[in-house]
């Protein structure tokens, strides 16, 4: 069985909830939301319509690798929260639950990414020298256009630092290290 890793972020945005959602239900702000690096491009005739049972497939590169990915919006919760699971793509899993929630100042948008990698052993070390940090950057890539994009003063909430663990793991000092 494929070790599970877990990617948590969190962020608040300085904008009301229904603009927030909004932003993020527009699948095309994803292209927008995503480092260069990867050229990422969605390959699903637009407009895409999000709700659940919807299929997106994107094309990308990873570590110079042409990849195509396609994923199920298996939950959609209008205004509240929404999964995408990879339905064939680079993982061998792949969730990731969207929530918002209004707070005092903006919106706590969370991002909850559970994945494990193909290839058992390689796919663990694939992970310790690459895949892990490459999420990291990824994820900071999405914090700050994030910010840019909602022309916000959006910032990590205070104690929530991120995490990217896999079962049994826990990141301490900037470091994945075995619980």
């Amino acid at each position: 069985m494929a070790r599970t890793y877990r990617l948590e972020r969190r962020q608040l945005v300085e904008r009301p909830l229904d603009e927030v959602f909004a932003f993020f239900a527009d699948a095309t702000n994803l292209e927008a939301i995503t480092p260069g690096f990867l050229r990422y491009s969605i390959r699903t005739p637009l407009p895409i319509v999000m709700q659940e049972g919807t299929r997106i497939e994107y094309t990308l590169r990873l570590f110079g690798l042409p990849l195509r990915w396609r994923t199920l919006i298996s939950v959609w919760e209008e205004g509240r929260r929404f999964v995408d699971e990879q339905v064939s793509g680079p993982y061998a899993r792949w969730r990731h639950t969207h929530t918002f929630e209004a707070v005092e100042g903006g919106t706590l948008v969370s991002d909850v990414v559970d994945y494990a990698l193909p290839f058992g052993v390689l796919g663990r070390l694939a992970h310790a020298l690459l895949i892990g940090r490459t999420l990291d950057r990824i994820f900071a890539h999405r914090h700050e256009a994030i910010t840019r994009l909602l022309a916000c003063d959006a910032a990590a909430v205070p104690g929530s630092a991120p995490v990217a663990a896999g079962v049994g793991r826990a990141r301490l000092g900037g470091r994945l290290r075995a619980g």
